[in-house]
C-alpha cells in the first residue's frame, strides 16, 4: 500500500468563486486569459470582474446554490468566464463533451436536471442548438439556452423546453439587476463542501454516470497537483485538453488560478496551430497525452518555430517510452516532464511523479500517491496483492468523489463502505509505492488463458524502429479465444512490414502477448481528449476479418 504524509491540509479559499476573486487581487495586473483567435487579453483583475458579472447574470436567471448549469462548448475564453461565473453563483457545472450528438447531450441534461445550457453554434460545423432540438427528448428542467459564440437560432425546442436561445451578451446584460454586493454575498456563502461539478463518464461500460465533486476537493487536489508538477506564477499554459474533461477544466483552469498562470485555450488539437501558438505566445506549460507529443516530434515543420519557451510537460497515464522522454528533452527543450494517473471519480488525480524522480521512473511509472491519499492493489476478491504483482488499483482519500449523481447503487458498486474507490484499472506497484499502469480491466484480453494487457504490448511496440504510435486490441480467435491485433503509425517515411514486426515481437515478449496481426495505418482514431478510440479499431479489425 502507498500513502503520503500530509503537507497541505488547509484550504485557503472557501470556493472556486472566492479563488477567482482572490487571484484578481493577488495577481491583479498579470495576464490571466488570452483569446488566441481574436487577440483579446484579460488581466487577473479584469477576469475576476467579468466572472462576477457572469455570476450576476446567473443569479438574475434564478440560479441558486446547487442548481446545475451545463456547458457544451470547446476551449474558448467564454467557457472560462461562464463556467467560473456559474460556480461563483453557486451553480454546479455539468460539462458536456463537444463530440456529443444531440441525443447524448440531451441524456446528460435530463439526467442532471440542468436549468441552463451554455453552448456554441458552428464549432466543427455543428449547430448544437439544432442538434439538441432534433433529439426528440423533452427537457422539462431546462429553462435557458445561452449561445456563447455563433448564430442564435430562433426556432422553438418544444413545449417543455425554453422558448428560444439567447446570446451570451443578452444573458450578461440581464445581470445588471443584481448588485455586486449580492454577488459577493453569494460567493461568501459557499463552502468547500458545496458541489462544484458533476462530470459524466464516457459510458464505456453502460450509460454515462455523473461523478460529483466539491469545491474543496477540486482546489485541494489541484493545489497539490500544481505544486508537484512545478506550475508557477507567470507560466503561460496552452490548454489543449478539453475543458469538458477533468484535466482541461481542473488541471487547466483551476490550477492556473491557484498558481497565477496564464490560460491560453486551444479549441482543437492541430499540430501546426499548436506549434505556432507555442512560438507566438511563448508557451511554457504544455500538457497532453503521449499522442500529442508524438505528433509534435514528428511534425515536418517543427524546426521552423521557436519552441524554446517550453519548460514543463505533463503526460500519462500508461507507461511512456524512455525514447519519447529523451526526445522531448533534447529536441523540444522541456526541462521538466512529469507523468501521473487519475480518473474522473478521483477528482482527476491519484498518483504523480515528483521533480527529482529519475527519467526511467518518470517514463515507466505514473508516480506515487498524492499527499493524503492511499493506494493499494487488490485481486478479484478485494485482497491486497504483494508488491510487484498486478492487481486492480484502489484509492482512498479526500480526492474520492462524493458518488454518482442520483445513483446510489452504482456508487455502492464503485466505493466500498470504508471509502476505497475501485478504479477498474490494472497496475503494478514497486517497493517505493510507484505505480505502473498496465491497462483497463475492460481492455484486457485473454489469450489461451493468459491475461494480455494492451498498454504493455504498445509500450514494447514503440521501441520498434520506425514506429511513431501503436494501439493494440484483442480480436476473436477460434483456437486461443482472443489474440492481439496491433495498429501501427510509422514515423516519417519509415516502412513497416507486418511479418518483420511480428518476428521482432516474438523476440521481445512472451508468445501470448505477440500480436498475431499488424495493420499499418496513417493515423489512429482519437477522441477529443487525445486518447485512442479503441472501439473504432475493433470495428475496423472486424471488417477486415470479414473480407
Amino acid at each position: 500500500m502507498s500513502s503520503a504524509q500530509p503537507t497541505r491540509a488547509d484550504l485557503r479559499y472557501g470556493s472556486i468563486g472566492a479563488l477567482v476573486q482572490q487571484a484578481g487581487r493577488d495577481h491583479a495586473n498579470a495576464e490571466a486569459l488570452v483569446d488566441p483567435e481574436t487577440g483579446q487579453r484579460w488581466t487577473f483583475s479584469a477576469l475576476a470582474s467579468d466572472v462576477a458579472s457572469a455570476a450576476a447574470a446567473f443569479m438574475a436567471a434564478g440560479i441558486q446554490t446547487g442548481d446545475r448549469v451545463a456547458v457544451w462548448a470547446p476551449n474558448i475564453p467564454e467557457w472560462v468566464i461562464a463556467g467560473l461565473g456559474a460556480l461563483s453563483a453557486g451553480g454546479v457545472l455539468v460539462p458536456l463533451n463537444t463530440r456529443f450528438k444531440g441525443s447524448e447531450a440531451a441524456f446528460v441534461l435530463d439526467k442532471s436536471g440542468a436549468r441552463i445550457l451554455l453552448c456554441v453554434n458552428g464549432f466543427l460545423g455543428n449547430d448544437y442548438v439544432a442538434a439538441l432540438r432534433g433529439s426528440g427528448i423533452e427537457l422539462p428542467a431546462l429553462e435557458h439556452i445561452v449561445v456563447l459564440r455563433g448564430h442564435v437560432a430562433e426556432s422553438s425546442p418544444g413545449r417543455d423546453g425554453p422558448e428560444k436561445a439567447i446570446a451570451w451578451n443578452e444573458f450578461l446584460a440581464a445581470g445588471a439587476t443584481v448588485k455586486r454586493t449580492e454577488v459577493d454575498e453569494r460567493i461568501a456563502s459557499l463552502t468547500s463542501d458545496d458541489l462544484s461539478d458533476i462530470i459524466f463518464t464516457s459510458g464505456t461500460t453502460g450509460a454515462p454516470k455523473g461523478a460529483m465533486t466539491t469545491h474543496g476537493q477540486t482546489m485541494r487536489v489541484f493545489q497539490n497537483w500544481g505544486d508537484t508538477v512545478g506550475l508557477r506564477a507567470g507560466d503561460r499554459y496552452l490548454i489543449v485538453n478539453p475543458f469538458f474533461h477533468t484535466f482541461g477544466y481542473k488541471a487547466g483552469i483551476v490550477a492556473s488560478l491557484l498558481q497565477g498562470a496564464t490560460i491560453v485555450p486551444q479549441a482543437v488539437f492541430d499540430v501546426g496551430q499548436v506549434l505556432e501558438r507555442v512560438s507566438a505566445e511563448r508557451i511554457s506549460m504544455l500538457p497532453g497525452p503521449p499522442t500529442l507529443f508524438q505528433s509534435i516530434l514528428e511534425a515536418p515543420a517543427r524546426d521552423t518555430y521557436d519552441l524554446s519557451s517550453l519548460r514543463l510537460a505533463v503526460t500519462g497515464a500508461a507507461a511512456v517510452p524512455v525514447e519519447m522522454i529523451r526526445r522531448m528533452r533534447e529536441e523540444l527543450t522541456f526541462k521538466t516532464i512529469v507523468t501521473g494517473y487519475g480518473l474522473t471519480e478521483s477528482t482527476g488525480t491519484v498518483s504523480m511523479c515528483r521533480h527529482d524522480d529519475d527519467p526511467e521512473t518518470i517514463s515507466q511509472t505514473s508516480g506515487r500517491a498524492i499527499d493524503d491519499v492511499e493506494v493499494k492493489l487488490v485481486d478479484v476478491n478485494g485482497v491486497e496483492v504483494s508488491t510487484g504483482l498486478p492487481g486492480e488499483i484502489w484509492c482512498r482519500g479526500y480526492n474520492v468523489m462524493r458518488g454518482y449523481f442520483n445513483e446510489p447503487e452504482r456508487t455502492a458498486e464503485t466505493i466500498t463502505p470504508d471509502g476505497w474507490l475501485k478504479t477498474g484499472d490494472v497496475g503494478v506497484m514497486d517497493a517505493r509505492g510507484y505505480l505502473r499502469i498496465t491497462d483497463r480491466i475492460k481492455d484486457m484480453f485473454i489469450v489461451g488463458g493468459f491475461n494480455a494487457y494492451p498498454a504493455e504490448i504498445e509500450g514494447a511496440l514503440l521501441r520498434y524502429p520506425g514506429v511513431a504510435q501503436a494501439a493494440v486490441i484483442g480480436v476473436p480467435d477460434a483456437r486461443q479465444g482472443e489474440v492481439g491485433c496491433a495498429f501501427l503509425v510509422p514515423r516519417g517515411d519509415a516502412e513497416l512490414k507486418s511479418d518483420e514486426v511480428v518476428a521482432w515481437c516474438r523476440e521481445q515478449m512472451a508468445n501470448y502477448k505477440v500480436p498475431r496481426r499488424v495493420i499499418v495505418v496513417a493515423s489512429l482514431p482519437l477522441n477529443a481528449s487525445g486518447k485512442v478510440v479503441k472501439f473504432e479499431l475493433r470495428e475496423r479489425a472486424a471488417k477486415l476479418e470479414a473480407l
